[in-house]
């Protein structure tokens, strides 16, 4: 007959892992943690933005208008040709996105009759 005998040990591979303590001044989250985490973070710069978008708000009082005059668009001519006649030399480009900005214009086509505000400079 053969003797076989129980080891009160327990194989390396089955024994309880043991939680490791932590380390001081480390902090470890749980799933439900980060989330809190992360929520936080997002509603604080939400509330950040809106507390400086609050500083834009248009007033009651209106500005100064740009001083403008009225030209009206002759047979032939085009956006660009009554900016750089306008312009004196200057950058063509910008006085482009003037007219365009002062007449709400969306492109650069004009038709022969339409009035347009020009800078009265």
């Amino acid at each position: 007959m053969s003797t076989t005998t129980i080891s009160p040990q327990l194989a390396p591979q089955f024994a309880p892992q043991l939680a490791r303590p932590a380390r001081p001044g480390t902090v470890r989250l749980t799933r439900r943690g980060r989330l809190v985490v992360l929520t936080f973070a997002v509603l604080t710069i939400l509330v950040i933005g809106f507390v400086l978008a609050g500083g834009s708000v248009a007033t009651d009082e209106s500005g100064t208008p740009e001083p403008t005059r009225v030209v009206m668009v002759g047979a032939g001519d085009t956006l660009w040709d009554i900016a750089a006649g306008l312009s004196d030399g200057g950058d063509v480009r910008a006085m482009v996105d003037r007219i365009q900005r002062l007449n709400a214009l969306d492109t650069g086509m004009v038709t022969a009759g339409q009035r347009l505000l020009v800078p009265a400079e």
